[in-house]
């Protein structure tokens, strides 16, 4: 049921989510095509932590965990502003920052530099410069932590090597003396040999410094140079245009459930039974005006409007099955709902099938029967009602239809609710439920006058009629609260001009065809019944029509 409910709330509001859909896309696309392109040029670096040595697992953890570092690195100041001055960009650190991103590619050593530019030239060229700088600076960086040490060693080395000459030249001088002192030529001899301990132990120290350089020299290999790109990665009018579209139909079915749940007008059947609790008997379709200007149905060629009050007609003796139904009160909780026209053609579908129906005007504020008969209406129930020895007999007015005669108002009293409520009223009632087997009684609106709920007191039953689409749900609740009140019997409602175009249709169509098919019979309805043509989707077009003149 919820289900059925939500497609139709859709498909009633069909249009505003096509039409808020089409709005966001053409939007989205005229934006993306007023916005300037910018292209993205990309490039990929290599991160080694050692050009020597063995490479294990230990290494690549660390070489993946310093290219995290370095990617952090590669959009620092110093490395820009050097792009900047190379490139000689018209452009701030802070800009350019914005348009290079870095990111390590998981589980591997690589980094991926992207650039984003209007100009796909200037993209590729800050792509392939950022790297460069970078590589430079990193290189220039790690030779300067060694820079120091080399330079200590081998200025000591310098001076070992000077020592080791002096002392030579000291030993050469004393062995060619004549008597040289071998106490004195002892002691050059063992300071000459640890200066030459010193000095090798040096030189080693200083090939391995070199080593130890090599082996903790981090190094940024450039694999993938940046080539200008063809296209642009901004903006995207596909996929704008496709989000937009999206978002745009979500706001769309967003705000129709919002309105429908803001509406506060009866449009099915399932708005009745949820906010009244009743039972619709009937559903008459929104038919267009006859050419002749006659709004009986029953005996015309609207054959769907046709069903319908045999339909109704149908639905109303199951509803009696327990309780005898000789009076039927047809009421409305407002005026133009189309209560008069709904007893006019539901009691000539009584008729038709064979039963004496009597048809009076209660409403005497605003009669309407005797002119949907085309009647004269100088006398009629009030003329009953005033003259207590005139009884009903030269007043009841025959019809086309067989079988069925009314009882126009007559003249309109000044005060209709006391006249309805008297005891002369009571007496004709019983006057004519011995004439006929049913009387209608077409009253005013429940809401507005007393009338109806004093007539529900002296009927068997109450149909009330609401307009699908436009009565209100408080006022339908009034009405009903005013019938509920009297103890009225209300024994189901109509739907009146339930639309046979577009989405609310189907509760229409579910309508007719259950109920005819499975009350059926050879007078027109079930398999007699006009059937719409080619599927009633087809119906669901919507068309304007001309309606019957409210009552």
């Amino acid at each position: 049921m919820e289900l059925r409910r939500y497609a139709i709330l859709v498909w009633r509001w069909l249009w505003l989510i096509v039409l808020c859909t089409l709005l966001a896309g053409i939007s989205a696309y005229a934006v993306s095509k007023r916005t300037t392109p910018v292209y993205e040029a990309s490039s990929m670096l290599l991160v080694s932590q050692s050009k020597a040595g063995l490479v294990d697992q230990s290494t690549l953890y660390a070489s993946e965990r310093l290219a995290g570092t370095y990617a952090e690195l590669l959009r620092r100041q110093p490395v820009l502003d050097e792009v900047i001055q190379r490139l000689q960009l018209d452009t701030t650190v802070e800009k350019l920052g914005g348009q290079v991103s870095v990111s390590p590619l998981r589980n591997t050593q690589l980094l991926l530099l992207k650039v984003e530019d209007v100009s796909p030239q200037r993209a590729a060229a800050i792509a392939n410069e950022v790297p460069a700088v970078f590589i430079q600076q990193n290189e220039a960086m790690q030779a300067g932590r060694f820079a120091i040490a080399r330079s200590g060693l081998r200025q000591r080395l310098a001076e070992l090597q000077d020592q080791i000459a002096r002392t030579q030249t000291a030993i050469a001088d004393l062995e060619r003396t004549a008597n040289p002192s071998q106490t004195e030529l002892d002691r050059l001899q063992r300071d000459l040999r640890e200066l030459q301990v010193s000095y090798t132990s040096l030189f080693k120290s200083e090939q391995d410094l070199s080593l130890e350089e090599a082996r903790q020299l981090d190094t940024v290999l450039v694999t993938e140079q940046a080539q200008p790109p063809l296209r642009p990665v901004r903006p995207r009018t596909a996929q704008n245009m496709l989000l937009a579209a999206v978002v745009g139909a979500m706001l769309a079915v967003g705000a129709a459930f919002l309105i429908e749940y803001l509406d506060d007008v009866l449009k099915n059947p399932d708005d009745v039974q949820q906010t009244l609790g009743l039972v619709t008997l009937g559903a008459v379709p929104l038919m267009p005006e006859a050419a002749d200007g006659n709004e009986l149905v029953v005996g015309a060629s609207h054959s769907m409007a046709k069903e319908s009050y045999r339909v109704l007609r149908t639905n109303l003796q199951f509803a009696a099955v327990d309780h005898s139904l000789r009076t039927l009160l047809v009421t409305s909780p407002s005026p133009s709902e189309g209560k008069s026209l709904t007893a006019a053609n539901l009691a000539a579908a009584m008729a038709q099938a064979g039963r004496r129906v009597i048809l009076v005007d209660t409403d005497l504020h605003r009669p309407r029967l005797h002119r949907i008969f085309k009647l004269p209406n100088s006398a009629g129930l009030t003329s009953a009602l005033l003259d207590h020895d005139k009884g009903t007999d030269g007043l009841l007015q025959e019809t086309p239809v067989e079988g069925l005669r009314v009882l126009t108002s007559g003249q309109l009293p000044p005060n209709p609710a006391e006249l309805l409520g008297s005891s002369r009223m009571r007496e004709l009632l019983e006057q004519m439920t011995g004439q006929a087997d049913i009387v209608v009684l077409d009253s005013p609106p429940a809401t507005a006058l007393a009338d109806s709920a004093i007539l529900a007191t002296q009927s068997d039953g109450v149909l009330l009629v609401l307009d699908a689409g436009h009565t209100r749900r408080d006022m339908a609740g009034r009405a009903l609260s005013a019938l509920q009140q009297v103890k009225a019997r209300v024994v189901g409602a109509v739907l009146n001009r339930m639309p046979v175009r577009g989405p609310g249709s189907y509760y229409y169509y579910y309508y007719y065809y259950h109920y005819s098919h499975y009350y059926g019979s050879g007078d027109g309805s079930g398999e007699n019944a006009e059937k719409p043509k080619n599927g009633w989707l087809k119906k669901l077009r919507p068309r304007r029509v001309k309606t019957p003149a409210s009552a």
